[in-house]
Order: structure tokens, then sequence, then C-alpha cells
């Protein structure tokens, strides 16, 4: 089992001066402290106009700076909004990535959340995976070494060569945003590494590694000519510290976390408040002062506790074949000092003991690619809440319709 960090650099409400400023910097050390400890990948989302929730519109130039203060770790793009970028400037962004990097990157897709993030560039909700599939379509001819042209329903462009080339060939691994445990079939369907946003239980996994890896090896349908990617990582809440109480005390944004993930998901659109007119920090504080027994519930599911505490967890999801456990505490108000004390625990007391199992792994996923073992199709209906334990928790009357 392999390791990521994930950042949405979020930045709950009051704004101070420099808040965004000292927020990019101590992600940037974090992200500097991982690498020499040994983590695998470095994951950062791109976002638009979401408040409080996140404040990472340009992936690319963060990931730029981390690749200048580290070595080994993998430079995730988790993911890059296909809906709202142009295939030529993605394709040269993520090149220029792997140039600066020496070959690090991950290069995720997503489409957006939302119509707060789609429609100040013009595009329809209702339009984005028809141009996502498009995109895709464009972009991974232009990882290669021929002028490209296209010319689609979405998006059309005239023969060029689009300069420069990234050194990983054909192209970075390429991996989707699974926003929604359903698209992690559909990602398995498409070749692609799964990013699942959301947090499930080792039962869950175990039901979602099987729908993948059968989606990839029994009905690989892929967009374009690339090199498929057979991976599955899924986000859990943490934080590690000497105790589990000491854990969940410094643990608090987590839930932050999930519930602004909800409270701007309940439209069927994603549609967000109106700008500037909710102070999501404090609706939380509510929520959370009225609710203590679902925020006790949600930091016992995920991986917050002494080192024992998420090992024996951790063990539950090797079970499952995860590829990749993508590590959430940047959240909230979390502070800088826990978060890499939290870093530094969790490398030194139980890392090392998942690294180590990594061969064999390898070695399973290799006899189900190849059709040696036959994974049983299980039924996914029972394990498709992406929100976890913090059901329903925002106000009807506050989220937008």
């Amino acid at each position: 089992m392999k390791f990521g960090i994930f950042y949405e650099l979020q930045i709950p409400r009051p704004w101070e001066k420099h808040s965004e400023h000292r927020l990019h910097h101590n992600a940037l050390d974090q992200v500097e402290l991982a690498d020499k400890l040994g983590y695998d990948y470095a994951w950062e989302v791109e976002h638009h106009f979401l408040e409080e929730y996140s404040h990472s519109p340009a992936p690319e130039v963060f990931l730029g700076a981390a690749s200048q203060r580290t070595k080994n770790i993998r430079l995730g793009h988790g993911i890059i909004q296909l809906t709202t970028n142009h295939p030529a400037r993605v394709v040269e962004r993520v090149s220029t990535l792997d140039l600066l990097s020496n070959g690090r990157v991950e290069f995720g897709m997503g489409e957006s959340a939302s119509k707060t993030e789609l429609d100040p560039f013009g595009v329809a909700f209702e339009d984005k995976r028809e141009i996502w599939e498009e995109m895709v379509q464009a972009i991974i001819p232009m990882f290669g070494d021929e002028p490209v042209s296209f010319d689609g329903k979405h998006f059309s462009m005239p023969s060029r060569l689009v300069v420069p080339k990234a050194l990983q060939t054909p192209h970075p691994p390429l991996w989707v945003a699974c926003s929604q445990l359903d698209t992690i079939e559909m990602a398995g369907r498409r070749g692609m590494g799964a990013l699942g946003f959301q947090f499930v239980s080792s039962d869950a996994a175990h039901a979602w590694v099987a729908a993948y890896y059968n989606s990839i090896t029994k009905r690989l349908d892929k967009l374009a000519d690339y090199q498929i990617n057979p991976n599955m990582a899924l986000v859990s809440y943490f934080m590690c510290a000497k105790t589990d109480e000491l854990a969940r005390e410094r643990a608090e944004g987590l839930t932050f976390f999930q519930f602004a993930l909800q409270f701007y998901g309940q439209s069927k659109t994603r549609e967000r408040p109106p700008a500037g007119s909710v102070n999501l920090w404090d609706e939380f504080v509510k929520w959370k002062d009225a609710n203590p027994d679902v925020v006790e519930r949600a930091l016992r599911g995920g991986l917050v506790g002494s080192p024992e505490t998420i090992r024996n967890k951790l063990r539950k999801y090797q079970t499952s074949h995860i590829d990749q456990v993508i590590l959430l505490n940047q959240a909230g108000k979390n502070s800088h000092e826990h978060i890499c004390e939290s870093l530094e625990l969790f490398a030194r007391e139980v890392m090392p003991e998942f690294h180590a199992a990594e061969g064999e792994h390898q070695d399973w996923k290799r006899r189900v690619m190849s059709g040696e073992i036959q994974l049983e199709d299980r039924d996914t209906s029972a394990h498709k809440d992406r929100f976890g334990h913090l059901a329903k928790v925002a106000p009807s009357n506050v989220a937008a319709e």
C-alpha cells in the first residue's frame, strides 16, 4: 500500500491579511517534509470560487513550486478541470511540470464540481461529462511527437505541435476524479486510475476494489489511445497523535471538510450560495455544537488516532487491495504544527509496515490484470454514501437548491 497527502487549500473565515500567504507556504513546507519522510504522492486539486472550502485555482503553480523543494514524491494533479481549461494548455502545463520535476507528475482529470465553477466559464452543467470525454480525446494525441488538429462538438483546433514534451512517455499516468462512487467503476472501464474523493469503510473498499478491477479487466473501453493506469486510491480523514484522544482533539478541521462538501452539494447541480453570502465556518460550528455524537462517529471512522489504532484500521483496508490511501489532514483550522507532527509520527511508526508489503500487493495486481486471479463481482449498492457519517448535515434553508 502506498500513501499520498491531499490539498484543497482550505481556509475558513475569518480571513486575515496574510491568511492565504501563510496557508500556501505552510502547505509547501508540509509537502517538503512528506517527501523527506518517504510519502509516495502529493495531490493538489483545482477548484474555482469555492470560498473557505478550496482556495486552489492554480495547482500547476503550487506543484511547480513543490517540484523544486522535493526529490522523490510523486506530484499529482488531483485533478485538472478539463471543462474549464483549453486542452492544449493542459498538455503544455502538465508537460512543463513533468520536466521540472524530473518525471514525477501524475495527471488526474475531472469535470468540475458545480454550476458555481462552470457558469463563469460558459460551460453548461449538463454537458460536463460529454465535454470531459471529448477533451480526453483531444489531449492524448498532443503528448505525441506529431502536430495535432481536432474538430469536435465542444472544441476545435488547427494543426499544431504542442510543446514542450513530457519526460514520461507516452504521457504521465492518467487518473480520473471519482467524486461519486459509481464513477469508480467508470474509471476502470476507461482504463484510468480512480481517485476516490469520498470516505468509505473497509467493507466498502473491498466492494469497490472488486468493481474497479473487474471493470478494467473485463469491460475496458478506452476513450483514446493511451496507456492504462490500473490504480485505485481512496481519501481518508487523517490525524495521528500519541493517543486517540489527542488525535481527535486535533482533528476538528476534518469534519469541517466533510461538512462543507455536503453543505455545498445538496442541490442537483451542486450550485453554491451567492458569492460572499455565507460564513461557512460559523455554520459548521453551529452544526458541530448541536451534533457532537455525529462528529465523534465521523472521527472514529477515519484514520484518526494513535499509531496502533491507525495501524489496525489500515490492516483492514490492506486486505481489500487498495493501491493507495490518500491522507487528508490539511482541513478546516487544523494547525500546521499538528499536521507536521502527524506526518512524522505516522511515517515513523506506521508506514514502514505497509510499504514493506508493497511487493506482495504488486504481485496480486499482476495476477489480477493477467486473469490468473478472478475477482468476485460484489454488490456495491450498500456502499454509495459519499458523505460517510455526516449525512444530512447542512441546513436546507441555507444550501442552494
